[in-house]
């Protein structure tokens, strides 16, 4: 193969992607099914992640605007985790992997693209999934496009 095309990453490589405002408080804010939020719960949401790491990469976020890990309630903690873990099962029978990645990058210099909203990343993983692609061509090769993995999760969500 000689070309791989993601024109769906051309916003996010050419640094068009940032709009104004929060990301996910502006997908909260949005009309339903214009986002690719998954489920939203009492103080918390599920939504999957327009940059991916890998299929199924998914975020769980307050949905109060929380800038801090110190700042968020015990019930927003609590909800966070119970999400996550609730996201590992339904992943588990939707995406069958070998495991999962989950956790948080805390702030900019920690790694986390959105460092004004704490957020949870729960992604799948396959035995195999860093292959050469990620090593050397510096390019991930995603076989589900975000707003399938949001509608599909929406869908087992429901059920």
């Amino acid at each position: 193969m000689e070309r791989l095309f993601t024109p769906w990453r051309l916003r996010y490589v050419s640094g068009g992607s940032k709009e104004p405002g929060c990301v996910f408080c502006n997908a909260l804010k949005a009309p339903e099914g214009a986002s690719l939020i998954a489920h939203v719960g009492e103080g918390c949401f599920v939504i999957a992640n327009l940059y991916p790491y890998t299929g199924g990469h998914v975020m769980v976020a307050p949905r109060r605007h929380v800038g801090r890990l110190d700042e968020a309630t015990d019930a927003e903690l609590l909800e966070m985790m119970a999400l996550s873990r609730r996201l590992t099962g339904l992943m588990g029978s939707l995406y069958r992997p070998d495991g999962f990645n989950v956790g948080m990058n805390l702030g900019q210099v920690a790694g986390a693209g959105v460092a004004d909203h704490i957020h949870m990343h729960v992604v799948p993983r396959w035995s195999g999934d860093a292959n050469f692609m990620t090593a050397v061509g510096e390019t991930r090769v995603v076989p589900e496009e975000p707003v399938i993995t949001a509608r599909r999760l929406r869908e087992a969500f429901g059920a």
